[in-house]
């Protein structure tokens, strides 16, 4: 790549300063790198290079090669719970399907139930239950070509009965998560919870018996102070030694081969420097991502604009790490009493995405784009019957829309 080309992609982001790559393993701010890794040498030969897992699977080390040059020309469309989730409980296909007549690229699942306190591993237990409709979802959606991701709930480690930090004492939501470290009075009861989710990861299984991967995202949103891992509850320091600890519990100890992760703070950065505060470090992570509700909450073009400027800050930061970047959360809740927004897929959600400059290389690069889960109330994605049904699968169809219908086999690295 041209250093011309460099210089204009970079001014032209003024909020951005660039890190560099070498120094994973530093505690402190990320340096600047004057002349960031060029993305366009990341190759399906020398793809391992650049991921976490030096010894993933042929598939995983597929996906990461596959979701990244996606980003270059498409973004790819998933809901939360797509498969189970549905507005007004009409069961059948995902809402997605339903309004579409295409399955979902990426299905979301979360850990929540499945590392539940109540969870006995009978087949007649609730969470039990949960566990097993969440494992053949993942699954059927490995099976159809869907990329795969979880996120991790993990209720509070005292009584475990939430994991927001409203629902715990003041010294609760100040000792919880400093814990589960190294040392702490529960990180034993937080190396059962990793066996758990450990477990999980290595039975899933297609249909050859080899590894499906996931995306994996734990301690999400932790730049807010809503869960009891956020930022008002442990130093970015100790945030950085959970991420690190967990990586290395489910790679090293427990020889877990199938994972990406993801890091994904909530929207309330406007620097490199803010988005990274907290950031274990390259050798760590594998999609940058964002979570961002607060930008598209009936907040028009203006809003749009905030979020694409974070996503071009996120695609510019894995442009130089050579990283996956994501919009890992979002979307605009519908419900008897909120109104959908006019053209909120088709006109705001599209510009923040694909918004950019002609250039060799666009400045923004989002790989996928997944929606809160549907509920019988209420709704993130319409299915075929609602108002704003024909506004979402204009969406769809847009240039770089891509449901599953629109996705390359995302397990096979290209010949």
């Amino acid at each position: 790549m041209k250093t011309t080309f460099l210089k204009i992609a970079f001014l032209s982001l003024s909020i951005l300063t660039l890190v560099n790559c070498s120094s994973d393993n530093e505690s402190g701010p990320e340096k600047i790198d004057p002349n960031p890794v060029d993305d366009t040498k990341i190759t399906a030969q020398n793809v391992t290079k650049f991921i976490v897992d030096k010894g993933a699977t042929a598939e995983t080390v597929a996906l990461f090669y596959n979701l990244k040059k996606l980003g270059e020309s498409k973004v790819a469309i998933g809901q939360q719970d797509a498969f189970n989730n549905f507005y007004q409980d009409a069961a059948g296909e995902s809402d997605i399907k339903k309004n579409t007549g295409f399955d979902p690229a990426v299905l979301g699942s979360d850990f929540i139930f499945i590392t539940d306190k109540n969870n006995n591993n009978q087949a007649d237990n609730w969470f039990y239950q949960q566990e097993t409709k969440t494992i053949a979802d993942v699954k059927l959606a490995y099976a159809k070509g869907i990329v795969n991701t979880f996120s991790w709930h993990l209720r509070e480690p005292n009584n475990e009965d939430s994991f927001y930090a409203s629902d715990m004492t003041s010294t609760q939501k100040n000792t919880a998560f400093k814990s589960i470290l190294p040392g702490g009075a529960n990180h034993e009861w937080y190396k059962k919870k990793l066996d758990k989710v450990a477990s999980v990861f290595l039975n899933l299984k297609g249909s050859k018996g080899e590894l499906i991967p996931i995306i994996f995202r734990p301690f999400h949103e932790f730049d807010g102070s809503w869960f009891w891992w956020g930022a008002n509850f442990c130093t970015p320091e100790e945030y950085k030694t959970a991420y690190k600890f967990t990586v290395d519990y489910l790679k090293n100890t427990k020889g877990v081969h199938n994972v990406l992760y993801a890091f994904s703070p909530d929207n309330s950065y406007s620097t490199a420097e803010s988005y990274l505060s907290r950031y274990p470090g390259d050798a760590y992570v594998d999609v940058l991502g964002m979570d961002n509700y607060g930008d598209f909450n009936n907040q028009g073009l203006t809003g749009a604009k905030n979020a694409n400027l974070k996503l071009k800050l996120i695609s510019t930061l894995a442009y130089t790490k050579v990283k996956i970047a994501a919009l890992t959360e979002t979307g605009y809740q519908v419900t008897a009493t909120t109104p959908p927004i006019t053209d909120w897929f088709s006109n705001y959600l599209y510009t923040a995405l694909n918004d950019h400059p002609t250039l060799d290389v666009p400045l923004i690069s989002i790989s996928y784009v997944m929606f809160w889960t549907n509920s019988k109330e209420a709704y993130f994605v319409p299915n075929g019957s609602v108002s704003n049904a024909a506004d979402f699968k204009t969406f769809t169809e847009k240039p770089k829309s891509a449901l599953l219908n629109s996705l390359p086999k995302m397990y096979e690295l290209p010949k």
